[in-house]
C-alpha cells in the first residue's frame, strides 16, 4: 500500500500524526519509537485505563502514548495523562527508560516513564481508554506491555506496597 495514503488514513482518524518514527513503525518499517507512560497513585490508589485499541486491547495499562513531533517528553506525559484520564498532572519524578525491543508487538518502542501527582480534572476516560480506574497498589493485575515491570520497580523504588 502507497505511504501517502497510510499517512493521509492516519491524519484523518487520529487528527494529526504523532511522529514521523511512530508512523514508520505503526506501518511496517524497523524505525524506534518513543512515547511515554505514567504513574499516578490518586487516593492511595493506580490509575490505570483499559485499552481500546489493539495492542492488549481490554486490558489495564499506565496511561501514556507517543511523544509528538516537536513535542517535549514532559509535555507529552502531562498531554497523554489528561488525553487518557481526564486528570491535570505534574511530574513529580522521572522513573526511568525502558527500551526491551519486545515491550511492545508494534515495534521497537522506548518510553519515558515518570511518576505524576494529581492537580485537578475529572477521572473520566478519553482518547485511546475505553475505562479509567483506580486500582489498589497491593494487588494490581496483569498489565499490558511491560508495565508489571514498570510497577515493580516504582515500588522498589520508592518503597511503595
Amino acid at each position: 500500500m502507497d505511504k501517502i495514503f497510510l499517512l493521509w488514513s492516519y491524519i484523518r482518524e487520529h487528527g494529526h500524526i504523532v511522529s514521523f518514527f511512530c508512523y514508520e513503525a505503526i506501518y511496517g518499517n524497523m524505525g524506534i519509537s518513543l512515547a511515554v507512560d505514567g504513574i499516578v497513585i490518586k487516593n492511595g490508589r493506580l490509575v490505570v485505563v483499559k485499552r481500546k485499541n489493539w495492542p492488549y486491547k481490554d486490558s489495564y495499562a499506565l496511561p501514556g502514548g507517543f511523544v509528538e513531533f516537536g513535542e517535549t517528553v514532559e509535555s507529552a506525559i502531562e498531554r497523554e495523562v489528561r488525553e487518557e484520564t481526564g486528570l491535570e498532572t505534574t511530574i513529580k519524578d522521572l522513573l526511568g527508560v525502558y527500551s526491551n525491543p519486545s515491550r511492545d508487538p508494534r515495534g521497537h518502542m522506548v518510553s519515558i516513564v515518570y511518576a505524576l501527582e494529581a492537580k485537578g480534572g475529572e477521572l473520566k476516560a478519553g482518547d485511546d481508554a475505553s475505562s479509567v480506574s483506580l486500582l489498589p497498589l497491593k494487588d494490581l493485575p496483569d498489565l499490558a506491555f511491560d508495565h508489571n515491570r514498570i510497577m515493580k520497580d516504582f515500588r522498589t523504588r520508592d518503597k511503595n506496597p
